[in-house]
């Protein structure tokens, strides 16, 4: 199978880091266990908590069937979104990026980020639920302390790709252990739980609450979580290699997502054998189900183990959040941002409004949030299915492992029935606001109404547009960062002025010595050099320390030994910020390569002093090139 290039892997920091080859049997297995569980916390995250346990109480055990199916839509789709990053190495934003034009581009990444706007307020509400359950912390307080948690993922991913995915494995087994726990305490009616497995929606509020589920289990960032993930694997390219791959992930998926289905059901039945059995139909925040656990099963465990699986659900999914994040922003938009300002700012954007409802109406709404969350879910998932399944069913790029007809036909039933559920939502609920008369009906109008306009014209266009290009076989098809051109001059580039910058280091030797090779005899080079004292801050090129006397003298060194050599070279001190001071005196020179040196900093010294390389080679629009002392 021939795989597809890009410039920059999906998830770069893990790509290929785990080995699988050379390996038989169930050692070949545990090779490939890991990225299904980190999207499995995703089926069982605070929010799935909310919508389980609201129709656990309210409707008993008929929402069972619900689940049961949206466990089978997220088997088969997150199937689909393994075989798109094994066969293509493409995470789900990057072969969109390559099948729609920028502009649709942008509004399936905004859409995409909305949903993990979402995912991320159930997450911080879970987590302030938990901290409030266990040790009495006000919402408010662990609503910002959420925040503190950004940087968890970064010190993970320090550890490699397989210690994330253990930590989380154990996340999952404390989930899975305290509702087990919880279930024996429970003892529900086995009938009537059989019974809950024949389709039925009793009321439009059963429908509500059964696509809030469906949102809350068939989640749209894991769809691109899961096709970047896989990618960790390195695996043996050839058919028999990908199709063992597929295989192993399979497995591995059925294997999480029926333990989530697990956790899920568990809830609804704990939900159903306690509070709907005892007639308490309105129990739809998990701060209520907490305190009448207790007094109803008769044990003070039940309520501790559901406040510590609380915190764990809220812990991982956190994790998987942000590496969703990080996919989709890099995926639609080639940008990339640090991990750590990527996690705070979406952490920001979903603990605002958590303040507003916390503070405007108490934290007894938290619960009606964290339900409402799910639903915004459930919305955005045809733009994250419509792309997936006309991606996987592509022959042209998925050769031989394209699905099957009757894999295309499911995948297909699946989609309309979410995006029938979501338009019958949408209308009911616009429809309702309309028929109200008021001073702002016609706000409504000219907001709301077109808004569903253009979102439901953006669906219809993702799913017509790729059977269409299909049809036009002699078009070009686009990769995501372009394809292959002529190659007409590829002599030895000639560079006659070369900056050179110097810090007066062990690296700076072996900055010098490989601009010297790159221009020669024939080119002209300036040594540059930024005093980034406070006072050089301040005062700028009228500062006279002693650091600045110095820094000019070694400069100057530099200078005459490589001018003894017969080389034509100069100098410029610069001062104050060196990533703005480099770049300006990069065009001064009229440079047309920049040689720098790093140093290969630590995460923490990265992350106080700021990176001059990775901010001055975004400024400049030459060559860079950066050397490294061993």
């Amino acid at each position: 199978m021939k795989e597809e290039t890009t410039t920059r892997k999906s998830l770069s920091e893990v790509n290929a880091t785990v080995e699988t080859g050379n390996r038989r049997g169930f050692r070949k297995l545990l090779a490939f266990v890991g990225p299904a569980y980190l999207v499995s916390v995703g089926y069982m995250d605070p929010g799935n908590w909310a919508t389980d346990i609201a129709g656990g109480s309210r409707f008993g055990y008929s929402l069972l069937w619900v689940l049961l199916m949206s466990n089978l839509m997220a088997l088969l789709l997150q199937s689909l979104s393994a075989r798109l990053g094994v066969v293509r190495q493409l995470d789900l934003a990057q072969a969109s990026r390559a099948t729609y034009g920028p502009f649709v581009n942008f509004c399936l990444w905004l859409l995409a980020e909305i949903a993990i706007a979402a995912c991320d307020l159930a997450e911080v509400l879970g987590m302030a639920i938990g901290l409030q359950l266990l040790f009495g912390l006000p919402m408010i307080w662990g609503v910002s302390l959420t925040v503190l948690d950004t940087l968890l993922l970064l010190v993970l991913q320090s550890y490699g790709m397989r210690k994330i995915e253990a930590f989380i494995i154990a996340l999952v087994a404390i989930i899975g252990l305290s509702f087990l726990v919880e279930m024996l305490l429970a003892r529900p009616d086995m009938n009537e739980l059989v019974l809950g497995f024949i389709p039925s929606l009793e009321s439009n509020q059963a429908l509500y609450i059964a696509i809030g589920i469906i949102g809350a289990t068939v989640m749209p960032h894991n769809l691109y979580l899961h096709s970047s993930l896989v990618q960790s694997r390195r695996i043996d390219r050839s058919s028999k290699g990908i199709r063992s791959a597929l295989k192993y992930n399979f497995i591995d998926s059925t294997i999480a997502l029926n333990a989530a289905f697990f956790v899920n059901a568990a809830i609804l039945v704990l939900a159903a054998s306690t509070f709907y059995k005892a007639g308490m139909f309105d129990v739809a925040d998990i701060q209520d189900a907490y305190r009448f656990l207790e007094p109803l099963l008769g044990s003070h465990w039940a309520p501790l183990l559901f406040g510590v699986a609380l915190i764990a659900a809220g812990q991982s999914s956190t994790i998987t959040g942000t590496l969703a994040g990080q996919i989709v922003m890099e995926g639609y938009l080639n940008l990339r941002i640090a991990p750590w300002l990527r996690r705070l700012l979406t952490r920001l954007i979903a603990i605002t409004p958590a303040y507003i409802v916390i503070l405007l109406n108490g934290e007894g709404k938290t619960g009606e949030l964290l339900v409402l969350s799910q639903v915004v879910l459930s919305l955005q998932l045809g733009f994250a299915i419509i792309p997936l399944i006309h991606l996987t069913s592509d022959h042209k790029h998925m050769g031989e492992f394209a699905i099957k007809p009757w894999m295309r036909y499911t995948a297909w039933a699946i989609a309309l029935i979410i995006v029938s559920l979501n338009v019958k939502l949408v209308y009911e609920e616009v429809a309702g606001w309309l028929a109200v008369e008021g001073d702002y009906t016609w706000l409504l109008w000219i907001t709301v109404v077109p808004l569903c306009v253009l979102v439901a014209a953006l669906l219809v266009f993702i799913t017509l547009k790729p059977w269409v290009d299909r049809r036009r076989s002699e078009r070009q098809t686009r990769v995501p960062h372009g394809s292959a051109t002529t190659l007409h001059d590829i002599e030895k580039p000639v560079y006659r002025r070369i900056a050179i910058c110097v810090d007066f280091s062990s690296v700076d030797e072996l900055a010098i010595r490989s601009a010297l090779s790159q221009g020669g005899m024939e080119a002209t080079y300036r040594f540059l050099h930024v005093v980034e004292t406070a006072g050089a801050m301040v005062y700028g090129s009228e500062i006279a320390d002693h650091e600045t006397t110095e820094d000019r003298s070694a400069l100057a060194s530099y200078v005459e030994q490589v001018r003894a050599r017969k080389f034509n070279a100069d100098m410029k001190v610069g001062y104050g910020n060196p990533r703005r001071r480099i770049p300006e005196m990069v065009r001064e020179f009229d440079a047309d390569l920049l040689i720098m040196g790093a140093h290969g900093h630590t995460f923490i010294k990265d992350l106080v002093l700021g990176t001059t390389v990775d901010t001055v080679r975004h400024r400049v629009d030459i060559p860079v090139l950066i050397v490294r002392a061993r």
